[in-house]
């Protein structure tokens, strides 16, 4: 399974790592994901889901049902 969000789809970024005589290596920013799981209310349920720790914050926010159907989730395969 690749390091991506579930519900935004965010994933790593590359950049450079500047040392303090400023030489410039790769090096990958990873998104802090989790594993959680979220109450279904629709579904009587919990879904287990890999979120990153912003979309957790948002989930709150606007909630499972309207962040599955922007990232155009199907809910019942989880």
């Amino acid at each position: 399974m690749s390091r991506r969000c579930q519900l935004t789809g965010k994933q790593a970024n590359n950049a450079y790592a500047v040392s303090h005589s400023h030489r410039r290596t790769k090096r990958i920013q990873e998104v802090n994901l989790q594993w959680k799981r979220v109450w279904w209310p629709a579904g009587q349920r919990f879904v287990r889901l890999r979120l990153s720790t912003t979309a957790i914050k948002t989930l709150q926010t606007k909630g499972l049902e309207a962040m599955a159907k922007e990232a155009g989730i199907n809910l019942n395969k989880f």
